[in-house]
């Protein structure tokens, strides 16, 4: 009931174009399981929509072009970030291969080696990237509402230096920065030159309480 208005305008803008072969879904590390950037790459997902398989070539691919990134399932077991995403990518196409990878750590150099190893590994290759996040958590309103836009305003400039300097400088909860940042060197390696806002709110925005909110948004990048 929260997130789900933000993601359905990416779903949206995604139906509306070319359905990819695999879509690579990166997202956070909320539990501490797993290795330090976790990647599954054999069997398949399955939602009450069906099962989607796992693009075991590509995860082979992206492993032998990272020194942080290792196969390991233990990091999914009880993470929402990426599963989340899954039912609406099932909504919008009739059939495509998945590839999870879930960052425990989420610094500068790390998100640009995933972002990196990301890019080479599908190069040529009809594939999606989506970074799964939320912004600021349990803050008032208009304390959110200014340290997401930091964070927002990094997004659309493309930058993620400066994402991850506004998170640790103004100490904003975002809990997938490296995920987005990774997405962002993965997007920009591919050539990408736009971001988009699609859509802002916060949880206070959907209950009417404003005392301790938590915020979301969709964002787009393209060529």
């Amino acid at each position: 009931m929260y997130s789900g208005p933000a993601a359905a305008h990416c779903y949206l803008a995604l139906a509306e174009q070319e359905t990819p072969e695999t879509v690579i879904v990166i997202g956070p590390n909320h539990t501490g399981w797993g290795t330090p950037v976790s990647m599954m790459g054999e069997g398949s997902w399955e939602t009450p929509l069906g099962r989607v398989p796992l693009d075991t070539a590509l995860a082979k691919e992206i492993f032998e072009h990272s020194e942080i990134i290792d196969y390991d399932h233990t990091a999914f077991q009880r993470e929402h970030s990426v599963e989340v995403q899954v039912p609406f990518l099932q909504y919008i196409y009739g059939g495509f291969k998945l590839v999870p990878i879930c960052m425990r750590y989420q610094d500068l150099e790390t998100s640009r080696e995933v972002g990196k190893a990301i890019h080479r590994a599908t190069e040529g290759k009809n594939a999606l990237v989506i970074a799964s996040t939320d912004l600021t958590h349990q803050e008032r309103q208009e304390s959110a509402n200014r340290k997401d836009r930091l964070v927002i305003d990094a997004i659309l400039e493309m930058d993620e230096e400066k994402l991850q300097r506004a998170v640790r400088e103004h100490r904003i909860t975002t809990c997938g920065y490296g995920p987005v940042s990774a997405a962002l060197v993965a997007s920009k390696l591919a050539g990408a030159g736009r971001a988009e806002l699609l859509s802002y709110y916060t949880s206070g925005d959907i209950i009417g309480d404003y005392s301790a909110v938590v915020g979301y948004a969709a964002l787009k990048i393209t060529r």
